[in-house]
């Protein structure tokens, strides 16, 4: 990337949006902190009792995992919610979502996931839940994630659009959810302008070593997709055969990165360097709990701490 355009990633303000500059490794600092927050909905002992509750299976993660993110969006079929999600096979969605609002409707797992997360949170940070130092870092994230536009990202608005629970430690969860799903909506953005289509955006981002491939085949993708998305992008001049990245890949993925942290970034200029600094700073012990539970994987398909 040349000196300009790098100024150029650390500079942008995006027209119509006042506000202070933002770095872009303090967007995605932000990011790192805020996305376990939001994760451990889906892997908390406390959240697959509630979707058992509704008659989800929760043998593993994905019967639930599709209901419960894709509520927001309404009782949408799996055309619309692998198009949201992007980077999952459409078979596999279709497999989660088809027959997924006959069990139960999508209000109905709205209020169960807060209630499992009422519950998940008091789990791990027992007492703090309550502290005033929760509240203003609820207080916080929540402008920012008032701040943050939904035009063309299908999640963050759908989440945006819910109402907001009274408890201090809801709003936190809820903030933190529609922050990630807008930078996640902004992230397929930015893979839409590199021309890497889903499976292709997920064999690219294991040849920069974001996770291994056994992790990214979660995604539902077969063994001969997987092999045609890496011919595809060996003829870009993008992947060595034996699908590692060339430097043109590292690089084109380093831009997909960085666009996707300018994407990110209006919330936090509407909310300014000394909120938003408080607010890393009000995060690291919540953080710390939810990272240190154990209920989060050790790796990772959004390539945190490796991007």
């Amino acid at each position: 990337m040349s000196e300009r355009v790098g100024k150029a990633v650390e500079e942008e303000v995006v027209p119509g949006e006042p506000g202070e500059l933002v770095e872009p490794a303090r967007v995605r600092q932000l990011w790192h902190l805020l996305e376990p927050l939001h994760a451990v909905l889906y892997y908390a002992p406390e959240v697959f009792e509630e979707a058992t509750a509704l008659g989800y299976g929760t043998k593993d993660r994905w019967p639930s995992y599709f209901p419960l993110r894709a509520a927001p969006l309404g009782a949408v079929g799996a055309e619309r919610v692998a198009s949201a999600f992007y980077s999952f096979n459409p078979r596999m969605v279709a497999e989660h979502i088809d027959s997924r609002w006959g069990i139960a409707s999508p209000d109905e797992v709205l209020a169960a996931r807060l209630r499992g997360i009422d519950r998940t949170y008091r789990t791990l940070f027992g007492d703090r839940v309550e502290s005033p130092e929760l509240a203003e870092a609820a207080a916080l994230a929540r402008r920012a994630a008032e701040a943050a536009g939904t035009a063309g990202r299908p999640l963050a608005a759908a989440n945006a659009e819910l109402s907001w629970p009274e408890a201090p430690h809801l709003q936190l969860w809820q903030a933190a959810t529609i922050l990630r799903e807008h930078r996640g909506d902004g992230h397929i953005a930015a893979l839409l302008l590199a021309d890497l289509d889903p499976v292709e955006s997920l064999v690219s981002f294991a040849a920069i070593g974001a996770a291994s491939v056994e992790r990214f085949e979660s995604r539902g993708w077969s063994g001969e997709q997987w092999s045609s998305a890496r011919a595809r992008l060996a003829a870009r001049g993008l992947v060595e055969p034996d699908g590692t990245a060339t430097e043109a890949g590292r690089a084109l993925r380093r831009d997909v990165e960085e666009r996707t942290d300018r994407l990110a970034a209006a919330p936090w200029r509407a909310l300014g360097r000394e909120a938003t600094d408080r607010l890393v700073g009000l995060l690291g012990d919540y953080w710390v709990a939810v990272l240190s539970s154990g209920l989060l994987p050790s790796e990772s398909t959004l390539g945190i701490g490796k991007v």
